[in-house]
């Protein structure tokens, strides 16, 4: 009798681990790093054997190291006899194929300028790079900063296109710089009477140093076309639009979001623009979106150094406030959400560099930096391998061995067709309107119901990656008018600040409905019989506005709001 009853005991047992192994497996695939300063970079498998090796690499490595589709190899490389100092000084980016020949060599590096830490390299195949600029004391003063008086260096984002060899062209920048905002000294630029009310600058004199924001991380989401970065002094993630030309990112409008290269969102430290609320970043790393294949997908994330305790760091996933290609926020608070979503433990302390991966099966990567630790957790946070490294690593990523041993497909692109958008040939497809999912829309062709940008997601017959076109504009046939009937009817001041008024002799005694639309025909405000709209919550852009009176013609009208 007790012989059957330890049986049965062990059997329930058995099939409890079994249940548990089954739901925290390992998310199969290779591990890459690299070692700082080493000449080499390589893949692991979820045992810890190696499974691929570049070597030897020219050049010690800086900071990062990524793969893309094929095994093609990026890396960040140290460059000696730069005029900057500090800690992770590049100022060089290399690209290697999977055999380990070097493709691109490329130094980003003056006595004005330095790329440093973190690159994203891009679908395109571009590289997106942080970098140094060089501000004298002059210029620091003169741009409102009344706690330091010393030389600055702000930081910039840069997008390379590969030319040649070793040379590169930028094509597209966006500077820290074109964005602040101040309070202490009217004279001086960027004045303004309240920081609250200004979360899309940053404030100058706020921690102002010379490494002033330190910039660590650099990511792209091709649904949305925007950026995100995270800062090791401010301990915050910023988010600033891509849609825009160079001129619009030094400007406070233009793009998808309307507003220029002003910071469209940020999080983890609201005291950094006057806000009231937690601070939950304690030194942050690997600011990154959660890619569309895991679970929170769309959800922002970073490395938290000290985000537990001074002694023990986590990875922090939270879900931005998104609207359309926008954030909201309400004025004068800080941006939601009030705290993160879900927080992975490290299971020890690195007091600086890390990473925070999630994966498609809901566990998590976590790279512990110059400790020397790479974990991986399930999604109830067991720990299920770690890899011990000699050295530290700035940053590790687990790759399926479809993506690295496949090429990715082409770009798609959209055409248009009688009212119907068409992709370019692929096996899968996903459509998107302003850069939220289409339900249903999985076709190779579309047919809009509403005016605004649409994308398209495909995958090639491996199903390896995902791979997202360029927007497409598209308007309704039967679009708004912009014709403005200046006999009857007229809409002041135009430009506005954001207060409009209606001059009617057409409309007097008539009720009617109104309706303000942005640029790519998104509604945005619904209303009956006034006389006076309140646009300031808007950003600077063109808006139309249409009329429609009871038992009379509609009007139409378009407004440039300019603050």
């Amino acid at each position: 009798m007790k012989k059957n009853k330890f049986l049965s005991i062990l059997l329930v047992a058995v099939l409890l681990v079994a249940t548990n192994t089954t739901k925290a497996q390992q998310h199969p695939g290779y591990t890459s790093y690299s070692i700082k300063n080493s000449t080499a970079a390589y893949l692991v498998d979820t045992n810890g054997t190696t499974y691929h090796t570049w070597t030897p690499l020219t050049g010690p490595t800086c900071y990062s190291t990524y793969v893309m589709p094929g095994g093609i190899l990026w890396r960040t490389v140290t460059l000696s006899g730069t005029s900057f100092t500090g800690g992770p000084i590049s100022g060089r980016v290399q690209k290697y194929n999977y055999s380990g020949t070097l493709l691109w060599d490329y130094t980003y590096s003056t006595t004005s300028y330095v790329s440093h830490h973190d690159i994203c390299p891009m679908p395109n195949g571009n590289v997106l790079m942080i970098a140094y600029e060089r501000k004298t004391a002059s210029e620091v003063t003169a741009a409102g900063c009344s706690t330091f008086s010393s030389e600055m260096w702000p930081d910039k984002i840069v997008e390379v296109q590969p030319t040649g060899a070793t040379t590169g062209t930028v094509v597209w920048e966006w500077h820290i710089w074109d964005h602040l905002v101040q309070n202490t000294n009217s004279s001086a630029a960027n004045y303004q009477t309240s920081i609250v009310n200004h979360p899309e600058l940053l404030n100058i004199n706020y921690n102002a140093q010379k490494d002033w924001l330190h910039l660590n991380g650099v990511d792209y989401n091709p649904i949305l076309d925007q950026i995100t970065f995270s800062s090791h002094n401010l301990n915050e993630i910023y988010v600033v639009d891509h849609s825009t030309t160079t001129a619009e990112a030094a400007s406070h409008s233009g793009g998808n979001s309307g507003k220029g290269g002003d910071i469209l969102y940020r999080w983890g430290n609201p005291a950094a623009y006057g806000a009231s609320g937690t601070q939950i970043f304690n030194v942050v790393h690997d600011g990154h979106w959660v890619t569309e294949d895991c679970p929170n997908s769309g959800h922002l994330s970073g490395y938290n150094n000290k985000g537990i305790s001074s002694t023990a760091s986590c990875g922090d996933i939270f879900v931005p406030p998104v609207s359309g290609y926008n954030y909201s926020i309400t004025s004068g608070s800080a941006y939601a959400p009030t705290t993160y979503v879900k927080r992975q433990a490290s299971g020890g302390y690195n007091s600086n560099e890390g990473s925070f991966q999630q994966l498609p099966n809901g566990n998590t990567l976590i790279n512990m930096g110059i400790s020397g630790y790479i974990k991986e957790y399930s999604p109830t946070g067991t720990l299920l391998w770690t890899k011990t490294l000699t050295g530290g690593n700035a940053k590790a990523f687990r790759y399926s061995d479809c993506y690295i041993n496949n090429t990715a497909p082409a770009i798609p692109s959209i055409s248009e067709a009688g009212g119907t958008l068409n992709s370019t040939s692929a096996t899968t497809y996903q459509w998107y309107l302003n850069g939220q999912q289409i339900i249903g829309a999985t076709n190779q062709s579309y047919t809009p119901t509403q005016s605004g940008m649409y994308l398209v997601r495909i995958t090639d017959a491996n199903g390896c990656v995902y791979q997202y076109s360029n927007g497409y504009t598209f308007s309704m046939p039967t679009g708004i008018n912009q014709e403005l009937e200046e006999t009857v009817f007229a809409i002041y001041p135009n430009p506005s600040s954001g207060i409009v008024n209606i001059l009617d002799t057409y409309l007097s005694g008539k009720r009617f409905e109104i309706f303000v639309y942005d640029a790519v025909g998104r509604l945005l405000v619904q209303n009956k019989t006034i006389y006076q709209l309140d646009l300031s919550e808007f950003g600077n852009g063109v808006y139309y506005i249409t009329i429609v009176p009871e038992k009379s013609k509609t009007i139409n009208s378009k407004i440039i709001i300019a603050k």
